[in-house]
């Protein structure tokens, strides 16, 4: 397979010349964030995206400058989980102006460009037999224009709510300069757990460190304990968060559960684990 750089001749587009403008933007757009972290978990249904939208706003309740990339095209949420859906998108000198929640987290999700109406994205392709290809070629080239073309600014972390999948990881760990780890989420679910096995050995082969693996929904019903899976994973274990339906409630509402229940077990939890893993992105390679 060839690589950009091993186009010599290409007929007069600069594709090479395209891709290599492209990417030092993008360089540029994250030269002031000191720290990108993807959230991941292999498995959907485990609360992914909820455990991001509050690790960010933990974050920011802490004074961090933090932002969200939402890279789950198909399935965006993080708009309507930090209250920004909705948004109107303003241009400022050749970049986009992420909107804000209400505790300053910066967010750029597909859902920002979709239609009201919530129709779903759709890529063409082709021939049918190319749609699979064709939509990992896009995903990824939307992914990068996301990264390039938002004004992120000067930020402490940002972070990447991941897609279910375990394929997702390698290639958005591709589109940044360096990533500096991931978070691992499941559930008290074998299942969960046997997916999660897998994202945590995608994850080693995306050379950014697996900074911790976070248990949701403990207390819901009895399953295997995470912190075990972690020990025998050698990974850190940042933490259980407790079941708690306000959690949900509150993405519904675009609130910051951890701003709006401040006192409940989760929210604790929550501020705990954000804590935990500001501490391990500030500690020197080891």
């Amino acid at each position: 397979m060839k690589r950009y750089r091993d186009i010599a001749g290409d007929g007069g587009s600069n594709i090479v010349g395209q891709v290599q403008a492209q990417q030092a933007r993008l360089r540029e757009r994250l030269a002031g964030v000191r720290s990108i972290v993807a959230v991941v978990s292999g498995k959907g249904g485990v609360g992914k995206s909820s455990i991001t939208a509050n690790l960010a706003g933990a974050c920011a309740l802490d004074g961090a400058r933090v932002g969200v990339l939402d890279a789950d095209l198909n399935g965006p949420s993080m708009a309507k989980m930090l209250g920004v859906r909705g948004g109107k998108l303003v241009v400022r000198d050749g970049a986009v102006e992420p909107p804000r929640s209400a505790l300053g987290v910066k967010v750029m999700s597909m859902d920002l460009l979709l239609p009201s109406d919530a129709a779903p994205l759709t890529w063409e392709a082709p021939t049918q037999d190319e749609a699979h290809t064709w939509r990992g070629t896009m995903e990824a080239n939307a992914l990068r224009e996301f990264l390039a073309d938002t004004a992120w600014g000067d930020l402490d972390l940002l972070l990447l709510d991941l897609p279910p999948g375990t394929d997702r990881l390698l290639t958005v760990a591709s589109l940044v300069p360096v990533l500096s780890g991931t978070v691992v989420v499941t559930i008290p679910s074998d299942v969960s757990q046997l997916v999660v096995r897998r994202s945590l050995t995608v994850a080693r082969e995306s050379r950014a460190p697996v900074l911790g693996l976070v248990e949701n929904m403990a207390g819901l019903f009895p399953g295997p304990d995470a912190e075990v899976l972690a020990r025998d994973a050698g990974v850190p274990f940042l933490g259980r968060v407790a079941f708690d339906a306000d959690l949900a409630r509150a993405a519904d509402a675009g609130e910051a559960f951890v701003a709006t229940f401040p006192d409940r077990e989760a929210a604790r939890s929550l501020r705990a684990i954000a804590s935990s893993l500001r501490a391990a992105l500030a500690a020197p390679a080891g």
